[in-house]
């Protein structure tokens, strides 16, 4: 806290940071590595600098930010300005289902499947079926039964009945 008091005093930019310190900042204690971890990842930051003594703990368990400022060497500023990736980063908590924007989000991106095997396309029927069975979706179970019943070696599967593991 005295270091935030002393740069309010000193920076050229002292009056917009002092209202952002004012209307956005605070101090968060934790007690533990894990109870950080949870913290940081409810928050979902934007930018996160981490200067721990096992930094790479958060690296290997963080799943909610936007970039991520490993160690005492490095910090926000490098990141925005000289050795980031790109400084498009989610704020307002949206590191929590999305990441940084890069040139990938503005591409069509289109996927396709394709099975190989009459075998593959039975066996998959199968685990499908079950699933589906589980999830209430008649509709998609039935196709994964159609699938069983025509190209694998099970053609009593009944409609919409979930395909049975094999002991």
């Amino acid at each position: 806290m005295a270091e935030i008091e002393r740069q309010l005093k000193i920076l050229p930019t002292a009056a917009i940071a002092a209202v952002s310190w004012a209307d956005y900042g605070e101090v968060i204690v934790c007690d533990t590595q894990e109870e950080m971890l949870q913290k940081a990842n409810e928050l979902a930051f934007e930018h996160v600098q981490v200067i721990t003594r096992d930094p790479d703990y958060f690296l290997n368990h963080m799943t909610n930010y936007g970039a991520l400022f490993l160690g005492p060497r490095t910090n926000v500023s490098f990141g925005d300005k000289v050795i980031g990736t790109n400084h498009t980063l989610p704020t307002n908590r949206n590191a929590r289902y999305t990441g940084g924007l890069w040139a990938g989000k503005f591409m069509k991106t289109c996927t396709y499947q394709k099975v190989l095997t009459d075998e593959a396309s039975a066996l998959m029927g199968e685990y499908c079926s079950r699933l589906c069975h589980m999830e209430n979706f008649a509709g998609h179970g039935e196709q994964a039964n159609l699938r069983v019943r025509r190209y694998g070696t099970r053609p009593e599967v009944p409609w919409y009945q979930p395909v049975p593991a094999l002991t």
